[in-house]
């Protein structure tokens, strides 16, 4: 079992782009590619190094110096990229208010979220759902006429930052939930949706990852979970319980991997946290954000076998991606997880979908690549995504009040 030790990540010198940008005890180090081959492809899963796409023949990933020296050992060719793929410094992207600009720490996060509530509180009631493991509040927002009573309306739910390093995730359901309530009262379409659905609104569940992708290593991806092996971090996204760990294919055992599932189903408190509210609700639709790639995925993610509800579900989401397009102009692909970007268990989609048969979405937000940023979205996109999402969104909120 490799254990992390401290590194400089980013080794920025050699390209000339000043000193390293990142660095942490549990990051790893560089991006690299190896070549699209059926060992290749072998040598990845036996290692459970961190995938970020493939293009050109080439798989990249993040491998860290005990994954380097194993792929040596096992004679796999592989070629340092980092420098290829180095986001602009903080100053280029503008980040003036901090390191992390205008996305949202967990701290701002909270103050507007506390904001929102107290500007509109007939439609805005702000829920602590739960605390992570360094004791952060996890917080949902329920907007709905008679916000302060539980009525049988139509639930949707929208939830953000399960990867830590997928900052736009937060921002995208965080705006959702500032222009519904800002905009109640003028527009008489928002109204209705409103008055007629219970929608909520979970912007930030990993609040510990995200703290520690701003302050310490920006391609932090796990919640903070100390192993038992000396590593740290659970991949939220694959801690859910419908085939949780299925076939050891989708998912990692080993503490250190980046797509590790915990120790059992719902080890982690922030994944509690959505079970609960979950299944204590009348939710008929539920979306999860991540980045990147533009795309739309629909279970089942443990296997390519039809889940029986493929044309709802392939309907819906080609709908969705349709009115994306027509925002920006980005397109969006749109299939089942498993078929259209890899295997995996215990995700959310499956789970939501798995225990109540709900049309269930992963939408991957842009960029579509790591080529054109990868998980670095400049500020002054953040608008635009959100924007591209919102007659997506709707459209969700108003197939669930349909379905009701």
């Amino acid at each position: 079992m490799k254990k992390r030790k401290a590194i400089l990540w980013f080794l920025l010198l050699s390209v000339g782009l000043g000193p390293p940008l990142f660095s942490g005890p549990d990051g790893p180090g560089e991006i690299i590619s190896i070549p699209g081959t059926a060992d290749a492809r072998r040598d990845l899963h036996d290692l459970d190094l961190d995938l970020l796409m493939e293009r050109d023949g080439r798989i990249f990933v993040v491998a860290g110096p005990d994954d380097i020296l194993r792929l040596s050992a096992r004679r796999v060719p592989f070629v340092i990229e980092t420098g290829s793929f180095a986001p602009a410094r903080p100053g280029e992207l503008g980040l003036a208010g901090g390191i992390n600009g205008d996305y949202h720490s967990y701290k701002e996060l909270e103050a507007d979220l506390k904001s929102l509530e107290s500007a509109h509180p007939s439609i805005v009631d702000l829920h602590t759902i739960g605390t992570s493991l360094e004791d952060r509040n996890i917080y949902a927002v329920k907007i709905s006429d008679n916000v302060d009573r539980d009525e049988e309306e139509a639930g949707v739910l929208f939830l953000g930052c399960h990867h830590a390093r997928e900052w736009i995730s937060v921002e995208v359901p965080f705006l959702l939930a500032r222009w519904l309530a800002e905009g109640y009262e003028g527009n008489p379409a928002i109204r209705e949706l409103v008055d007629r659905s219970e929608i909520w609104i979970v912007p930030l569940l990993n609040p510990d990852g995200l703290e520690y992708s701003i302050n310490v290593y920006r391609y932090w991806r796990k919640n903070r979970r100390a192993n038992a092996d000396g590593t740290f971090g659970v991949d939220l996204n694959r801690n859910y319980g419908y085939m949780w760990g299925r076939d050891d294919q989708g998912s990692s055992a080993e503490p250190d991997a980046g797509d590790y599932r915990g120790v059992s189903a719902f080890s982690e408190p922030e994944t509690r946290a959505i079970g609960n509210l979950f299944l204590g609700r009348n939710f008929l639709a539920a979306v999860s954000y991540h980045s990147y790639s533009q795309s739309i995925l629909y279970p089942w993610g443990f296997t390519d076998i039809p889940t029986g509800k493929d044309d709802l579900l392939r309907g819906l989401g080609l709908e969705m991606a349709g009115l994306i397009q027509t925002v920006n102009g980005r397109s969006y692909a749109c299939g089942p997880a498993a078929s259209s970007l890899y295997v995996t268990n215990g995700d959310l989609a499956d789970w939501t979908f798995g225990v109540s048969g709900i049309p269930s979405y992963t939408i991957e937000l842009p960029p579509v690549d790591i080529q054109h940023g990868g998980f670095f979205n400049a500020e002054d996109e953040i608008e635009g995504v959100f924007r591209e999402n919102l007659p997506a969104m709707l459209r969700l909120v108003e197939f669930a009040v349909r379905t009701r």
